[in-house]
């Protein structure tokens, strides 16, 4: 959703400087803006699928201007309420032109552009979806985008090149911390283990400049203790807190950036306050890994590898920035198709790259072993909370979880019952179309569930908008390959990892400390719409 902002737009274009363009969905960051001169205005309504066209009360359209190529919505009334204006670029195959086309719509709805020679081609439909959405102008200011464009593998590689060049006292140390997720589409894409790919990533990082590889699997271990403690607590003062439940899953930025800005104050008591494994991870490199390597937390340059381009958006949060030495917990993120990218501007293929030891210094594996964590691609928060609860809450050994599938695979629950007493009710909502129906429910006060895993991508983070795409196969076996590859990875519990143990001990002062709330727990914020104009309808 490239977007061009010029003076020439209609009024109810958002105030920006003239000639301005900025990416408002970052699944389009690498990919320039389509500009067409040679189509004229119309409207969309009738281009657009249900619920989108529906939504529109007459002002979308396709604008006259240097930048027509882009569809514009205005006056969306959509459940996600975009506060400025919905876009998204719309390749049209045809070189551009001075004069502008005449565009026919046809008996049966289509569109057909007539061109000056008469001749008439008919125009594809426009399509946005729900994740086109995401964070798009409700979701994204114009400052968060510039922050954005900071965080790109070309950022990555300039900062690389430049602590080579600079003076011994002036270098920093590069850290690389790398998702599961990532690692597991990378090993799909080149057909290698897990473990292959991880030694040889390292490796070839190591190549590029980066003195550190470690995996974010670690620091989820933190999240997922955090996060069962946590549902514990509120679970036994719902009685006197009406927002203790049900406790909405926290991990995934995207829903955090659409909870925050679309409905705000009501939304934001329900989501859980534990930090994300990303930077969960950012507190351990700039806290406790700069302590031991007798470094200020600005002398480290931590990079993550995560499956979400919202993971830009959550690094460049401010509850994630040390003000004393005006550095970020995480300072880049770069996306797994990213990292492919990076493979071939360097022209090197990662199945040649010879492997390499793993650093683990933040796991308790050795590098002939990497470990995961049961529960599905997302993290396995529902899982773990929902296993910790029942033994804590009610003394209930649970070994295995039967899901059953409501709608769709996306929207499943688990219930656990004694003598046809329902003790816990938990769900996974993952896509906007479930986590909208989620919200109506908690509106209504219609919501059965003590705790819901939110995820904002269908199918979960394995499915992430940064993740691989391979072309000439559906992205339904793609995914499965991937799925795969993650769970053939031994599981740990996060409970009985002694790194983790000592950790809180020796790092953090005990699980209950001061010091253990900031390095673990955030705040979220209710963001003010600026146009009220565009405030969600329910």
């Amino acid at each position: 959703m490239c977007v061009s902002y010029d003076k020439d737009l209609s009024s109810k274009a958002i105030n920006k400087p003239n000639g301005t363009s900025f990416c408002l969905y970052p699944e389009y960051h690498d990919r320039a803006p389509y500009h067409d001169s040679s189509v004229a205005f119309t409207t969309v309504s009738q281009l657009l699928p249900l619920p989108l066209a529906a939504a529109l009360d007459g002002g979308g359209a396709v604008m006259a201007s240097p930048f027509s190529g882009v569809l514009q919505l205005t006056d969306l009334d959509d459940y996600i309420g975009p506060s400025q204006e919905c876009i998204k670029p719309v390749k049209v195959e045809k070189k551009p032109g001075k004069a502008a086309a005449k565009i026919r719509i046809e008996a049966d709805g289509s569109y057909v552009q007539i061109t000056q020679d008469g001749e008439a081609q008919k125009l594809e439909k426009a399509k946005i979806t729900l994740n086109d959405c995401l964070a798009c102008s409700g979701c994204i200011t114009s400052a968060e985008s510039v922050l954005i464009t900071q965080q790109s593998h070309e950022e990555f590689s300039k900062t690389l090149a430049f602590n080579k060049a600079a003076a011994p006292n002036e270098q920093k140390l590069v850290v690389v911390s790398v998702s599961p997720q990532s690692r597991a589409s990378l090993a799909a894409k080149c057909k290698m283990s897990i473990l292959e790919t991880a030694k040889k990533l390292t490796a070839f990082l190591k190549s590029q400049g980066v003195h550190y590889v470690f995996d974010t699997t670690f620091s989820r271990n933190f999240s997922l203790l955090e996060s069962q403690k946590e549902f514990v607590k509120r679970f036994r003062r719902q009685s006197e807190d009406k927002k203790a439940l049900p406790m909405l899953a926290s991990a995934c930025p995207g829903w955090i950036c659409y909870a925050e800005k679309t409905h705000g104050s009501f939304i934001i008591p329900y989501i859980s306050t534990t930090k994300s494994p990303q930077q969960i991870m950012g507190s351990l490199i700039k806290g406790y890994f700069a302590e031991q390597q007798h470094l200020t937390p600005n002398k480290i340059y931590h990079v993550t590898v995560m499956p979400c381009y919202d993971k830009k958006l959550e690094a460049s949060r401010p509850d994630f920035f040390n003000q004393e030495y005006q550095t970020r917990d995480v300072d880049c993120v770069i996306t797994t198709g990213e990292v492919l990218k990076l493979l071939e501007q360097e022209r090197v293929s990662l199945s040649d790259v010879d492997p390499a030891p793993l650093d683990t210094m933040f796991s308790s594996a050795t590098e002939e072993e990497l470990t995961g964590h049961s529960g599905g691609g997302s993290g396995g928060y529902l899982e773990h909370i929902y296993k910790y609860a029942a033994k804590e809450l009610f003394g209930i050994e649970v070994d295995t979880i039967q899901y059953r599938p409501l709608k769709n695979k996306d929207f499943q629950e688990v219930t656990l019952e004694k003598d046809g007493v329902v003790l816990l009710h938990f769900a996974l909502a993952y896509g906007f179309r479930n986590i909208q129906n989620l919200v109506q429910k908690l509106k209504r006060g219609k919501s059965p569930y003590h705790y819901i895993e939110v995820m904002a991508c269908p199918s979960g983070c394995l499915n992430g908008g940064g993740q691989i795409k391979v072309e000439g196969e559906s992205s339904k076996d793609w995914l499965q390959q991937v799925e795969k590859l993650y769970e053939s990875l031994k599981t740990e519990v996060p409970e009985e990892n002694r790194t983790v143990t000592a950790l809180y001990d020796q790092w953090l002062g005990g699980t209950e400390s001061e010091k253990t709330g900031k390095a673990l727990h955030t705040e979220y914020h209710a963001v003010e719409k600026a146009n009220a104009g565009f405030n969600i309808k329910w």
